[in-house]
């Protein structure tokens, strides 16, 4: 059945490679994306699937040889290689099964990135402004572009909340399983007795909406103006800058007076408001779909602790995998290397994904 399956995408993936050399389809633009889309989505898939076929082929003729073959030490040889070919063929089964399974549609998009603090008092402000450092490093390190849409400063260097755009490379699908409480132990600057405090962020990734995911209507928006508060520049409370969007229907609020301009301001509360109702139009689907949502594959829990920061201890804890990082490793992943957290985070669901399947 698998193999029937990927025969079939295979003769597809030739029949586009013929459609897109063809100069009718090339004056056609619409119909040259689409053709052009399609292929790259399945070339992954089918390049795995000739590697795969190749593996057994060379499996094949190694087993023949084993068969033919008189001299023992040569026969030794041909069945270490019939193991280690053995062994790719089962690896990329398996791969070859991960590529099959349904793809997250938001995979490809851009984020926002919403930082909140939460228990902790100023202590919980001065992590939230930690672990923003922590994911600015990591775009910086992938190349990514960060857009601080919104922030609420504390008074002595933390946030409130911090909202930020992330463009690049498939973000949302690295990025995805960061979404939960982010729980911080240690002895706050704030802290005069020495004493461990445990302090709780929340963050939050968003898919960031397109126009196609969703039509919002005029009359669904109130949009207030006021005047700027806090830290900022000579037009701060001065001009009525600062823009309050509500969506009526659902009742979410997005303020925003980092710009400025009224106009960017209402731009970035836009911007955020859709993401969020994006969020929880999916969130319903998938309510339909099972009841244990927050069971399921890459949801983004965010009521759920995910993972813990020891200061004392150095170390570093995620506890959906029970993955751990310690000493020097904690430093280097507090500055942005989250390599190795991430890819063992996409392994196991990928995983839990391929069981499920």
């Amino acid at each position: 059945m698998l193999l029937e399956k990927l025969q079939t995408i295979d003769q597809r993936f030739r029949e586009l490679e013929g459609l897109l050399g063809d100069p009718e389809i090339i004056k056609s633009q619409d119909l040259y994306q689409k053709y052009r889309k399609e292929y790259a989505d399945l070339s992954p898939l089918v390049q795995t699937y000739r590697r795969y076929q190749q593996v057994q082929k060379e499996l094949a003729d190694s087993q023949s040889l084993l068969k033919e073959e008189a001299d023992e030490e040569l026969k030794a040889l041909v069945r270490e290689e019939i193991q280690a070919l053995k062994d790719q063929a089962a690896s990329l089964e398996e791969e070859l099964r991960f590529l099959l399974l349904p793809k997250d549609p938001n995979d490809e998009k851009n984020v926002l990135l919403e930082i909140r603090a939460g228990t902790g008092g100023e202590e919980a402000g001065l992590f939230a402004a930690d672990l923003f450092r922590m994911y600015s490093r990591l775009a910086e390190r992938r190349g990514w572009k960060l857009e601080v849409l919104s922030h609420s400063p504390t008074g002595i260097g933390g946030l409130k909340e911090i909202i930020a755009a992330i463009a690049g490379n498939r973000v949302y699908s690295q990025l995805k399983y960061e979404s939960g409480v982010h729980r911080v132990q240690r002895v706050p600057v704030t802290e005069s007795q020495g004493r461990i405090h445990t302090s709780a962020v929340t963050v939050a990734i968003l898919p960031e909406a397109e126009d196609v995911d969703l039509q919002i209507s005029p009359e669904e928006l109130r949009i207030d103006v006021y005047r700027s508060s806090g830290p900022g520049g000579q037009s701060v409370n001065t001009t009525d800058s600062a823009v309050r969007v509500t969506h009526l229907p659902t009742g979410l609020v997005v303020t925003c007076q980092d710009e400025k301009s009224q106009h960017k301001n209402k731009a970035k509360a836009l911007k955020v408001l859709r993401s969020r109702l994006l969020d929880l139009k999916q969130q319903e689907q998938q309510a339909q779909i099972a009841q244990e949502r927050r069971s399921q594959v890459g949801t983004g829990d965010r009521s759920e602790r995910i993972r813990t920061y020891n200061f004392p201890q150095s170390r570093i804890t995620d506890h959906r995998i029970g993955f751990s990082t310690h000493g020097l490793k904690m430093e280097a992943t507090l500055d942005g290397d989250l390599d190795e957290l991430l890819q063992a985070l996409t392994t196991h669901y990928r995983t839990q994904a391929l069981q499920q399947a």
